[in-house]
Order: structure tokens, then C-alpha cells, then sequence
């Protein structure tokens, strides 16, 4: 457990928020200039506050009133940050050993072997980090900073360099860090869809100070604002995640996904190999189909059974709707009022939520 209380006060900007950061995932949320990394910056150290307090578990890292401060290269904080900076010279396995050095050997506490079969780099050791991809180098600099076996691990935008692809690459690996590893993440992002898929609490910046804290689906943005008084926005629907809890049934290796229950029914998603019991996994509204129907398609595919609790229409194109499922998730599903009025839907009926292969 990680307890944060800091003031800091700068030329037009100051910050001045408290939060606690439990085990899982703790994602800083908000816009750009909300404070997320000046809260980093100063959990790592790098700037000091002008007053406040910083503990993780029972070691004090920063006490203002007692003349506390611990300097960085002693907190044990891990951090991964958007460039991956990793050191060229080196190979793969030497970058991943280097942060190491800098732990004494009675607290390295995290295998190398089992950090190589966690993030899937066995195969990368040799190379050197010019020759790999955007998502191979973030997963070797996640690496490198859990063999330093860090009190926490702070995670200050990794993705925000990468493609889609490769973000859907990476995303399963970092989900699966708390779980393998026992250690607390603080990941700073403005991305709705990482933060309701990652984040078990959410903390939600605004001009340097917390305006809400709790789980994903009581803090986050739900984006069905109109851009205009009659109008919805179509890349809101796009970007909204509905963020769903299931228990991994059987993995399916060859195809590298797992068959997951929900109270609703079945998924299929790219979980890992090694994940198992209870996960949390995020289905972008644009990604759901609806049908009144089950689906009678041969094979494991995502169908989820509930009822239509909302629909929102626009005098355009769009419609977003609300289904309220088996065990008390909620999904979102964004489509059109043509497809709405042809399916008849209303609030109370019972449909079927479908998801094409790989969207989740």
C-alpha cells in the first residue's frame, strides 16, 4: 500500500492532492496539466515536495514535518516511461540485468526466468534494442524495471508512443504484472480505454488536485456528451470501454487465447498462457454487435446474454445502448438508429451481445 499527501506550488500551477494506491493497478487520470506526473515525479523523487508525506507500506519515503527524505536510488520505485530508454549498446539480456546492479542481493526477491516467461522475451536476449519493435522494447524496459524488484512500479504513459497494435500487443502483459509479481502499479494516462481495462482504482486529476477516486466504473467519463445539443460523438462511442470481470475456463494455446465464463456467458480473448482464475477484460462499444438471437456459429466466440437497460439516439446516424447483463456488469454497444428500429429495440428487451474475434 502506497500512501500519497503532497502540496507543491509553482508559477500557475499547484498541486495539492492526496490518494492511496493499494494493491493492482492505480491509475492517475485526466487531461494533459492535471498533475498526473508531478504526482511520479514525486513519488520517484525527482522533485521534492513543498510539504507532504509519501509511504510505501511501513518505509517512509518523504516526510515533510520530520525532516524525511529519502534520496531515489533508495526508495525502490521502478518506472517505465513512454520512451523505453533502454541502452543501445547493449544486448537485451544486458539491458534487462543492468537496474540490478543497483538492488542488494538478499532483496532481489523477482526471478529473471520467470520475468523472461511473463513478458515473452526469451527469444529477444541477444538482439540488440535498435533491432526490435516499439512494443518489444517497452516489454524489455518493464522487464528491467522488475528485476530491480521494486517496492512499486510507476508506469508514466508506456503507451502513448505505440501503435494500436502494438498497444493491443502490450496490454495483456502489463495486466498480468500485480498477479505475477505481487507488486502495486501507479500508471499514469488520458487513455480511457487502457485505464478501464488495466486499472482495478482510478484516481482522477483535475488542475493539480483528486476530484474523484474508486473503481473504474464509478470514476471514469462514460463519453455519450453531444458535440452539439442533438448530436453524439461518434469517436466518444468509439474510444468508450465497458470494463467486464471473468474466470479463465481453458486456454486455447494454439491459437494463443483463453475461453473465459462470464455470468452473461462466454469470451474469447488474448488473456496469456499463464493467466488464470479472475481477470478483467475491456470490449470497446464500437466492437459489440447486438442481435435478438444467440449466435450459432460453431466454436467459442464472445456472446453475452442481458437486457436493454438504456438507448441514446442523436438526429444523426448514431445510437448507443446500454445492456444490462448477468451478474451485474454493464455493456455498452454503439450502432445506429437504423439498426435499432429495424431490431424493434426497446428498454426491457432481451438481446445478445456479440464481439468479433480479437476486438477484446
Amino acid at each position: 500500500m502506497m500512501r500519497f499527501a503532497c502540496r507543491l506550488a509553482r508559477p500557475n500551477f499547484t498541486f495539492d492532492a492526496a490518494f492511496d494506491a493499494g494493491p493492482g493497478i492505480t491509475a492517475l487520470f485526466g487531461p494533459s496539466g492535471a498533475g498526473k506526473s508531478t504526482a511520479v515525479r514525486l513519488i520517484a523523487g525527482v522533485d521534492a515536495p513543498d510539504e507532504g508525506r509519501i509511504a510505501i507500506d511501513d518505509t517512509m519515503l518523504i516526510d515533510t514535518s520530520a525532516g524525511v527524505a529519502m534520496p531515489p536510488h533508495r526508495r525502490r520505485v521502478g518506472l517505465v516511461f513512454q520512451d523505453a530508454l533502454l541502452l543501445p549498446h547493449l544486448s537485451v539480456k544486458a539491458n534487462l540485468t543492468f537496474g540490478r546492479w543497483f538492488t542488494p542481493r538478499a532483496e532481489r526477491r523477482i526471478a529473471f526466468d520467470a520475468v523472461i516467461d511473463v513478458l515473452g522475451v526469451g527469444k529477444l536476449l541477444m538482439r540488440r534494442p535498435g533491432t526490435l519493435s516499439g512494443g518489444e522494447r517497452q516489454r524489455v524496459a518493464i522487464g528491467r524495471a522488475l528485476l530491480a524488484s521494486p517496492r512499486l512500479l510507476l508506469m508514466d504513459e508506456p503507451l502513448a508512443s505505440l501503435d494500436a497494435s502494438r498497444k493491443q500487443e502490450i496490454l495483456p502483459f502489463i495486466e498480468r504484472l500485480p498477479r505475477e509479481f505481487g507488486i502495486p502499479i501507479v500508471y499514469v494516462s488520458h487513455s480511457l480505454e487502457e485505464v478501464s481495462r488495466l486499472a482495478s482504482t482510478v484516481v482522477k486529476l483535475h488542475e493539480g488536485r483528486v476530484v474523484a477516486a474508486g473503481a473504474p466504473a464509478d470514476v471514469l467519463p462514460l463519453p455519450t456528451q453531444m458535440t452539439s445539443p442533438t448530436r453524439l460523438d461518434l469517436g466518444a462511442q468509439h474510444q468508450l470501454t465497458s470494463l467486464l470481470s471473468a474466470v479463465v475456463e481453458r486456454h486455447m494455446p494454439e491459437y494463443g487465447l483463453a475461453v473465459l465464463r462470464h455470468p452473461a456467458g462466454v469470451m474469447v480473448a488474448p488473456v496469456g498462457a499463464a493467466a488464470a482464475g479472475e481477470v478483467s477484460v475491456g470490449i470497446r462499444a464500437a466492437s459489440v454487435t447486438l442481435s435478438l438471437e444467440g449466435s450459432d456459429r460453431a466454436g467459442p466466440r464472445t456472446s453475452l446474454a442481458g437486457k436493454v437497460s438504456a438507448i441514446a439516439i442523436d438526429d444523426g446516424p448514431y445510437a448507443l445502448v446500454t445492456i444490462a447483463l448477468a451478474g451485474g456488469d454493464a455493456l455498452k454497444a454503439a450502432t445506429t438508429r437504423l439498426a435499432v428500429d429495424r431490431m424493434k429495440l426497446a428498454v426491457g428487451d432481451d438481446v445478445h451481445a456479440q464481439v468479433a474475434d480479437g476486438s477484446i
